[in-house]
């Protein structure tokens, strides 16, 4: 064999080497870092939820049910080659058109997810709650509702079955989706923590109330009425009467304490009925707060208006503003005008 053509073996076998390891590249190339994540909607991005627990498998079908992949056998082999089985984190991601199966894979073995805006406000009941948390979190709501009547948790806090409202302080917070029952409870407790400044704990010391005592008194506030300018009057009404010696004869406790919180018009046999929440059987504060109040009720109780008011009624333009009375006598003619214009608008219940 002479020089040439032993020249020409050699370079034909690198040849062949190069087109070899060429094909082999662009088979990894296309399996791994090839775009390969669809989202049809208009966004191009969408979120995907893995939830604790989940096994490869269980990532992997519920990729396939949402349609979030061209090609699957690529993702798995390229799932193999990362051990993604071992490395599955719960959480919320991010997944954004034409990404990788690389990509795609090295944000969920990262555990990187996208937090959520848990938002809570206008709440009547923990069991309301509780379905709202779950519906923006991976807690369960019957876990939370669970945890939220359990005496030993309640005790841990300091509360107890009529109390554990006053855990939870209206606002929006940043959780991890993944969050469960138990932490979403622990970063409330912060929460409310941090919201009892040492300011707010010094005006409640100097009304010689409890935190709890403030939003459960905070609680009829908001429930009167949902203009803010207006809390500050209502709270030194409630405030008079405590402190004169009064019932606070608040309807919104009587239709709390029936367990019917459609009820609109409280009637005359509603006063009848005797539960720990009738303002007008039983003296002083009820038990604990009939929703969980919003921060500017709170607040309006602690920088409670001072007057010599002792009545309010709802304006009968059905504004959401009210009539205030020093006298009962002035008290009364305001409550016949707004109750005839119940019985105008045929609203009686």
């Amino acid at each position: 064999m002479n020089a040439s053509r032993a020249v020409k073996i050699v370079l034909l076998s690198l040849l062949i080497v190069i087109i070899v390891g060429g094909l082999k590249i662009l088979d990894i190339y296309s399996k791994a870092f090839a775009s390969n994540v669809v989202i049809h909607s208009k966004e191009k991005e969408a979120y995907f939820f893995i939830r604790t627990g989940w096994t490869y498998d269980s990532v992997f079908k519920s990729l396939k049910d949402l349609s979030f992949l061209t090609n699957y056998n690529s993702f798995k082999w390229t799932a193999e080659r990362k051990n993604y089985a071992k490395h599955i984190y719960p959480g919320r991601y991010l997944l954004k058109n034409r990404m990788s199966n690389n990509e795609l894979l090295n944000m969920l073995r990262s555990g990187k997810q996208i937090p959520v805006n848990l938002t809570f406000n206008n709440i009547r009941t923990l069991e309301e709650l509780a379905g709202i948390v779950s519906k923006q979190i991976e807690a369960d709501s019957i876990q939370l509702i669970r945890l939220m009547k359990d005496v030993a948790t309640q005790k841990s806090y300091g509360l107890n079955n009529y109390t554990m409202a006053c855990l939870f302080i209206p606002n929006t917070y940043e959780f991890y989706w993944n969050t469960s029952s138990i932490k979403f409870l622990e970063r409330m407790s912060k929460e409310s923590e941090k919201f009892w400044n040492r300011t707010r704990r010094m005006q409640a010391e100097k009304m010689k109330k409890t935190p709890e005592e403030i939003i459960t008194l905070a609680s009829i506030v908001d429930q009167e009425t949902f203009m803010d300018n207006e809390k500050r009057r209502i709270a030194g009404v409630y405030i008079n009467r405590l402190e004169n010696g009064m019932r606070l004869q608040a309807d919104p406790t009587i239709i709390f304490g029936l367990g019917d919180l459609s009820v609109h018009r409280v009637l005359r046999k509603h006063y009848q009925i005797d539960t720990p929440y009738n303002t007008y059987m039983h003296d002083g504060l009820p038990p604990g707060p009939i929703c969980i109040p919003e921060k500017s009720s709170i607040d309006a109780v602690l920088d409670f208006e001072k007057h010599d008011f002792f009545y309010f009624c709802a304006k009968p333009d059905f504004s959401g503003y009210h009539n205030f009375a020093r006298t009962l006598a002035e008290h009364t003619r305001f409550a016949k005008a707004y109750q005839r214009e119940l019985n105008l608008r045929r609203i009686y219940k």
